[in-house]
């Protein structure tokens, strides 16, 4: 259920709760910030709190509070929780520690969030277990520490779990608008999407930038995604978690090759949500997003009067979805006339500082850079030190960008390679003129990558269901299940026992292979033997193998490629569908691609054209391309298994599905769901 949290993050009046030194850091704070609205202290015996006259109880206050900060003990507050709910309070901050994050040291922690919660009734409620909030736009807080930012018209919205992160984040010194600051601490009510949802609303909210701990809430995401898009307001993410460690309770490759995080990164891309590895690259791509909106393309130019930042521009995009398109003949012409010949024309353009103080000749240069083609022109431009350097020098820079950036209507960017080489006026001078004040080379063009956000539309993800005790079915009977959706397998033949085995075989035909039952890594097991010509070769390979139940199969030729398919329950983002190289070197090639179910076949098509090894599914080296479409059916005979039986299923995986040029067949087949 989404609650409404105006009141709370838009008040009219403030309500402080306690008499300790964090409930005076909060009076103080909203007197500082210059809060236009009431501040009501309340405390039992004090007569004073933060030098404001304090009430003796909540009935005292002269209406029911807009936004009120609970900075009493933990079983205090799930007391007067309930009684603003019960007053129609607008809404409510649980700084208090020892809830459902203390359980693994106090078992009543979860008991007393969930006393919490039933308190709260319809309020609504941020925490436990947090700092609160920062309305920059007007000067409400309730925050009982120092922040470092100050009032403005307009900005980007920042959410995060993390209260010492929101402080660090405030500190920043970039020039970057912030609108509020908001931390979630234990989501145990309102999580980071109902928050998004509110901030979103307000139309002096830019952009929105999230650091994520743990999802929660599917829908509510897909709810933020599609108001993100419908206003226009882009969304830009950290999530935590990029272990490689696979998850403790899966057999499968599909598991080690997925790990921790490859679920919440298919559920940011299938949403349309922008992934960031770091803070400063966070903050770089929220003060772009804030200026110039999501780029239409990766297509850069960058200026430089240094061959060596040039280079180093071409070589940093290198890992990054960036490019840097030659020049044309119009952009030529007018940079020759601008530089004269002793330059030579290139994108990255070392310009040189011949033309240095001239601001016309600047601006031509830097007005000729820009075109259709390329979604923004970055100056790499580091700005000396003001305490031990003059850098008045450097104003012309500044007036030729912003002049170029009015006469061509091109979006610009001005970046240091070093971001403390971009001061801080600086930036807020070049943030005032459109132009996006980039403080670090390699976060300019990460970001510039970032922002670049195709979204496809897609059906809503697939919740994952119960799946109390999952059991591993034989390869024959996961086969049997998957080969009923429409996915090709090879003739086969069961044999129980040696006996079996000669009849079975002939049944089968040569060549043939053997593969023993009830293993999940046959070739680990030596329990797999490949290409066995005749009935002697077979018992021969049955009689080493650590195995009595044995399945014989039609040996595939022809194979030009190998993938593996899987799908694993993945409890905190539904079921993650694994397109891979396949094959006994599937961990060592690490190749592959993740989408959560259902996916589209266009989304699967648009995967295996991903991987690196697409040369091989296109043709290469003279070699015929496999059959595109056949593979599609066979993805799509997984998933629509999964989709029909997810009641007590934990994994599939198929590996390899032999690609060749006229079929795709599954050679390998792991089921486990519950029995």
């Amino acid at each position: 259920m989404t609650r409404n949290l105006d009141r709370l993050l838009r008040p009219r009046n403030i309500t402080v709760i306690g008499g300790g030194a964090w409930c005076r850091a909060v009076v103080e704070q909203c007197q500082r910030m210059g809060f236009a609205g009431g501040i009501w202290p309340v405390h039992p015996k004090a007569e004073t709190v933060g030098g404001l006259p304090a009430f003796s109880s909540l009935d005292a206050l002269p209406e029911p509070p807009d936004a009120c900060f609970v900075g009493v003990n933990r079983d205090a507050t799930v007391a007067l929780v309930g009684q603003l709910s019960q007053m129609g309070a607008g809404g409510a901050v649980c700084f208090a520690s020892g809830f459902l994050e203390a359980q693994a040291e106090d078992a009543e922690g979860a008991d007393l969030q969930a006393s919490l919660l039933q308190a709260s009734g319809e309020m609504p409620i941020l925490g436990p277990n947090c700092y609160g909030f920062v309305n920059y736009l007007d000067g409400a807080l309730l925050w009982p520490d120092q922040h470092g930012g100050q009032r403005c018209d307009g900005g980007v919205a920042v959410i995060t779990q993390s209260s010492n992160i929101a402080i660090n984040l405030t500190m920043q010194t970039r020039g970057l608008p912030l609108a509020y600051v908001v931390t979630a601490g234990n989501q145990a009510q309102c999580g980071i999407a109902d928050i998004g949802l509110s901030l979103l609303d307000d139309p002096r909210v830019t952009a929105l930038g999230l650091h994520i701990e743990g999802f929660g809430d599917l829908r509510g995401f897909e709810a933020l995604s599609a108001r993100a898009r419908a206003l226009g307001k882009p969304i830009v993410a950290i999530k935590v978690g990029r272990s490689d460690q696979a998850r403790a309770a899966t057999v499968s490759h599909t598991a080690s090759l997925a790990g921790e995080d490859a679920g919440a990164a298919a559920l940011l891309r299938r949403l349309g949500i922008a992934r960031v590895p770091d803070l400063p690259t966070f903050l770089e791509t929220l003060k772009l997003l804030h200026v110039a909106g999501p780029l239409p393309q990766g297509t850069i130019a960058t200026i430089s009067c240094s061959g060596g930042e040039a280079s180093l521009a071409a070589d940093t995009a290198v890992p990054m979805a960036i490019d840097f398109p030659p020049l044309n003949p119009r952009q030529k012409s007018d940079l020759r006339a601008a530089l004269g010949p002793r330059v030579a024309l290139a994108n990255p353009l070392d310009y040189h500082t011949y033309i240095w103080r001239d601001v016309p000749a600047m601006t031509r240069c830097f007005a000729a850079m820009s075109d259709p083609g390329i979604a923004i022109t970055i100056l790499i431009v580091d700005f000396p030190r003001a305490d031990r350097c003059d850098p008045k020098d450097w104003d012309c820079v500044i007036a030729a960008c912003i002049a170029a950036q009015q006469e061509t209507g091109g979006q610009y960017g001005m970046a240091a390679t070093l971001p403390e080489l971009m001061p801080e006026a600086v930036a807020t001078q070049l943030l005032a003129a459109g132009v996006v004040p980039f403080s670090g080379l390699t976060e300019a063009l990460a970001a510039c990558a970032a922002s670049v956000m195709p979204f496809t539309a897609a059906d809503p993800v697939l919740c994952p269901e119960p799946c109390a005790n999952p059991r591993l079915v034989s390869e024959a009977h996961a086969k049997g299940a998957l080969a009923a959706f429409g996915l090709r397998v090879p003739r086969s033949a069961r044999a129980s026992g040696l006996n079996d085995l000669s009849q079975a075989a002939r049944i089968v035909g040569f060549p043939q292979v053997l593969k023993g039952e009830g293993i999940a890594h046959k070739t680990e097991a030596g329990a797999v033997c490949l290409n066995l010509h005749d009935e002697a070769a077979t018992l021969a390979a049955a009689n080493d193998m650590p195995a009595t139940e044995f399945l014989i199969e039609e040996m595939i030729t022809g194979a030009l490629a190998e993938l593996l398919v899987g799908i694993v329950r993945d409890p905190a983002h539904g079921y993650l569908l694994t397109i891979a190289a396949g094959g006994v070197l599937t961990e060592i090639l690490n190749d592959s691609v993740s989408l959560l179910l259902p996916a589209r076949p266009g989304e699967i098509d648009a995967a295996l054209d991903r991987l690196k090894i697409a040369p091989l599914l296109n043709g290469y080296r003279g070699k015929p391309p496999c059959d595109r479409a056949a593979i599609l059916r066979a993805v799509m005979a997984v998933q629509d298994y999964a989709l029909a039986h997810t009641a007590g299923l934990q994994e599939i995986e198929i590996n390899p599905l032999i690609c060749t040029q006229h079929d795709a067949i599954a050679a390998d087949a792991l089921l486990r769901r519950d029995a």
